[in-house]
């Protein structure tokens, strides 16, 4: 069955957009001691803790960056932490950088959003208590603060769409996620290569499901190619899975969907 892949539901379209700006934020990181790329002991400033700086910050965790944001709105920082976009809600930047520099000397992913009025104050104390990110946001028209970080080494980061030869491979479970999601996590790893190639997407799948958390609960997501995709759908169709299964393969703006009902005995 195709149709036109115009409004996903929200934690689909969440979660895509955070496998965007991870696809974005990988690109700047080195393979790890398992093979894996990590941004294991880079800053990422996000700005301003709004809906785009949410899903970056997902991103981040997921690619082993430590992350810091600012919000004027302490409600809004609450609620992050609950949904587990951030780790840390603190007061101050002392606060924030003694967080970060603890889990970045273990090279270890950490989110921490600062309660503050101004973001552009925030900005300006970042540079002058030489704090210099590694990683940004692009930002079309950036504030004098961000192109003075630009200017310092900083790299901007964009959010990546699949390329022409791939797609992204989502897969759905109602009843009982906990319980059969891990499986389908498995088939969907087995259907990766063990080139270095890969290495990204694995790390995606290992990980997105703990950062992601209960904002994308009941699916995953995984850019892919086109026969991974398809061993994947062979794959749950052969296993042992039962419970109904939907599986969508989005390129472009097309939009496959099968689902899969459990074998009958």
């Amino acid at each position: 069955m195709n149709s036109m892949a115009t409004n996903p539901p929200h934690a689909l379209q969440f979660a895509m957009q955070v496998e965007r700006f991870y696809a974005g934020l990988i690109l700047a990181a080195k393979p790890g001691s398992d093979t894996e790329p990590s941004l294991g002991g880079r800053l990422l400033y996000a700005g301003q803790l709004g809906a785009d700086a949410r899903a970056l910050l997902v991103a981040a965790n997921i690619a082993g960056a430590a992350s810091l944001a600012v919000s004027a709105d302490a409600a809004a920082g609450k609620q992050a932490m609950r949904d587990g976009v951030i780790d840390f809600l603190v007061t101050s930047l002392d606060e924030a950088l003694r967080i970060l520099k603890n889990e970045m000397r273990k090279r270890t992913a950490v989110a921490v959003c600062v309660v503050q009025d101004s973001e552009a104050d925030f900005a300006r104390l970042l540079l002058e208590r030489g704090v210099l990110p590694d990683l940004l946001p692009l930002r079309s028209a950036p504030a004098p603060e961000f192109a003075a970080f630009l200017s310092l080494g900083a790299r901007p980061v964009v959010a990546i769409h699949p390329d022409s030869d791939q797609v992204i491979l989502a897969w759905i479970v109602a009843d009982a996620p906990a319980q059969w999601l891990p499986k389908l996590d498995t088939f969907a790893m087995d259907c990766l290569s063990s080139d270095p190639s890969d290495a990204s997407a694995r790390r995606w799948l290992r990980l997105s499901p703990r950062y992601l958390g209960r904002m994308s609960q009941g699916l995953r997501l995984l850019r892919c190619d086109e026969n991974a995709a398809a061993g994947f759908q062979v794959q749950v169709e052969r296993g042992e899975i039962v419970v109904p299964v939907e599986i969508q393969v989005m390129s472009g703006d097309r939009l496959q969907i099968n689902n899969f009902a459990p074998r009958t005995r």
